[in-house]
């Protein structure tokens, strides 16, 4: 299993964005320099918590801040529907050349640069992917049972399931994803399913537990905090229930941080991950999701011994598991 990076990222409205931009682009660097796989940063228009001035990664998604969705103009709109039309003109233009002259079945989007076309000034021309015959592309899937993710699976995109929601309705999004690859006569590879979870690892147990929960001032509550607010509003907050009649007086932080936040000292958290794959079943990459830096030094340090201590041993226990049948069978 690999290991990844997403940060959305979410700051305290007081910081200064010069600092947290700064502080954004050196966790990016870090987990380069310790072997993470990928970085992701999810990106939004309208949310003073969330700096991020541009992307690193051709991510994808239908977008889940209604402030967006507000300020495109498109909030009544189907965001999924769009979301897949939109995909399916951008692949178009990766495989065409200009004039492009795209106008697809029942899709909103047409392309053309047929009327200003200069061939021999490069006037109406757009640039291609360097990667043959696309870079990888990898979509956020939130919601329980979404629909998005199955479109995903029809074009060989790869999901990535955010560490927004209960772990119970996790595998809701593999089942979906394995749908939309079997209807393009596909079978799915879980080694393409990129699962994020909020995850602190320290040295000491009361410490993890103190800056990942309990702390008024703990980075991990914000985080929660302004995530379950976000998603509360537009009525999304169905991935922190355990089912869809739960009274919401019940998603307090407390409840939200203690369900949503893996954290203590390494062999803790390698208890926690492998109990967690146990639940959702097998995917090929987890992804440890960025947070506010309260503390530098604490932050640096979990990244350090998810990816020097964590990793080694989660994947250590998962060989050892998969070893297991094949030895018993050698000796019968």
């Amino acid at each position: 299993m690999k290991l990844g990076l997403f940060m959305m990222p979410l700051h305290p409205l007081h910081r200064d964005p010069a600092v947290t931009l700064q502080e954004d682009r050196e966790t990016v660097i870090l987990s380069d320099r310790l072997g993470y796989y990928d970085a992701f940063v999810g990106e939004h228009l309208s949310d003073r918590a969330e700096n991020v001035t541009n992307s690193f990664i051709f991510g994808v998604s239908p977008g889940a801040l209604l402030s967006d969705a507000e300020a495109l103009g498109i909030v009544n709109e189907d965001r999924n529907k769009m979301f897949a039309e939109a995909i399916d003109v951008i692949l178009q233009i990766w495989e065409r050349d200009p004039p492009y002259e795209i106008d697809l079945p029942g899709n909103r989007f047409k392309v053309t640069t047929a009327k200003t076309h200069v061939a021999e000034i490069g006037k109406g021309v757009m640039y291609k992917p360097y990667q043959k015959p696309r870079p990888e592309i990898v979509g956020t899937v939130v919601a329980p049972f979404s629909k998005g993710v199955i479109a995903m699976g029809e074009r060989d995109f790869h999901p990535l399931s955010a560490n927004f929601l209960l772990p119970h309705w996790v595998p809701s999004h593999w089942a979906n994803y394995a749908e939309g690859k079997h209807r393009a006569g596909r079978v799915a590879d879980p080694a393409d399913w990129r699962i994020a979870r909020t995850i602190f690892v320290a040295d000491d147990d009361k410490v993890a537990e103190r800056y990942g929960k309990s702390d008024a001032n703990s980075p991990y509550r914000f985080y929660w905090r302004q995530l379950r607010i976000k998603l509360t509003i537009p009525k999304r907050h169905i991935v922190f229930k355990t089912h869809e009649a739960q009274d919401d007086a019940e998603l307090t932080d407390d409840y939200v941080v203690d369900r949503l936040v893996i954290c203590g000292t390494v062999n803790k958290v390698v208890d926690e991950i492998l109990r967690f794959r146990e639940q959702v079943g097998d995917f090929g990459e987890l992804v440890y999701a960025g947070m506010d830096w309260v503390d530098a030094k604490l932050a640096k340090r979990s990244m350090e011994l998810m990816a020097t201590e964590v990793m080694p041993r989660v994947n250590a226990a998962i060989a050892s598991s998969s070893a297991k049948p094949a030895r018993q069978a050698g000796r019968a």
